[in-house]
């Protein structure tokens, strides 16, 4: 991965209404599965953000400079050698100094979350996700047709996620979690395990503090998500695992999942013993709920209340 020139990148995004605005917080995206930093919509949706914040400067998070191999790379890599490419690739621009709000969309966001956690420096101010897999995934998200990258990728997690090239290779794979292996998962996990902080003799006080520091996290929700199961994990809830129930005759058979057997944010022993910093963010009023209409990352014009709001505000 050869780092790209910051300003090659950042000045296409930023000038397109003007020049940056002084003390106005500047905005960092990080794109989806299957995108790239500066792809046709991900040029688009920061060009309509300029529209509502004029000046605003805007830097999209990249692993590939060429956008064919940055689309791949959401699919194949090591996600936590990404992120300290993406850190120290924040940690050029002069622009970001100060700090920065940051829009995740998708897998992006729990990147970003990852990114405070483990880095924050320069600092995130508001943290927004889009569709978030912030507890995981209990199934590879699903592809579009003919998407042959994804389905590829897609086809060799579902066979294979914990194992050590998939933990290595796969990014997706490094946000499975099956709520029915947890013990496989905890051990075999290089990523998610460790920013959730739920292996007890490896908790990181400093993934607390620095995810707490936040001003406000947004989380967003689409109502319609059939891509990521469960859907709930954009406001960290998980699906709880298949009870035992013993029959009249007392053998034992499996409970199916239900689409209602959801572990919600507030009951998540992640929250209840605050491992990562969440509780006092939300005892503080400083997490917020939202939802956008319809499927995955169809994000209609749910977005610019939040973007209203969230971004682009004085430091």
């Amino acid at each position: 991965m050869k780092l790209l020139h910051w300003w090659s990148l950042c000045a296409t995004l930023s000038t397109v209404v003007g020049a940056p605005q002084s003390g106005v917080r500047p905005l960092v995206l990080w794109h989806g599965l299957g995108d790239s930093h500066s792809s046709p919509g991900m040029m688009d949706f920061a060009q309509r953000i300029q529209v509502i914040h004029p000046g605003l400067f805007v830097h999209s998070v990249y692993i590939e400079e060429d956008l064919a191999e940055d689309r791949k790379a959401g699919f194949y890599g090591n996600v936590n050698e990404q992120l300290e490419f993406v850190a120290a690739q924040i940690a050029e621009i002069p622009e970001l100094q100060n700090g920065f709000d940051a829009i995740g969309l998708s897998q992006g966001g729990q990147f970003l979350r990852a990114y405070v956690e483990r880095y924050n420096e320069p600092p995130i101010h508001n943290l927004i996700t889009f569709g978030s897999q912030h507890m995981g995934v209990s199934d590879i998200p699903k592809c579009r047709a003919y998407d042959l990258l994804c389905l590829a990728a897609r086809r060799v997690a579902r066979s294979a996620a914990y194992t050590e090239w998939a933990q290595t290779n796969l990014v997706q794979a490094q946000y499975y979690r099956d709520p029915n292996n947890l013990e496989t998962y905890l051990t075999a996990n290089h990523f998610l395990p460790f920013i959730n902080n739920e292996i007890s003799e490896q908790r990181n006080e400093t993934y607390a503090q620095n995810f707490a520091s936040l001003n406000t996290l947004v989380l967003l929700i689409f109502e319609d998500d059939r891509t990521v199961v469960p859907k709930e994990s954009a406001w960290f809830g998980s699906e709880q695992p298949a009870e035992d129930i013993k029959t009249d005759n007392s053998q034992i058979v499996f409970r199916p999942q239900r689409a209602d057997n959801i572990i919600p944010m507030r009951s998540q022993p992640l929250y209840t013993e605050d491992w990562i910093g969440l509780r006092q963010l939300d005892e503080r009023g400083a997490v917020v709920f939202d939802a956008c209409n319809g499927e995955h990352m169809h994000m209609g014009d749910c977005w610019e209340r939040i973007v209203r709001q969230y971004v682009g505000g004085p430091f």
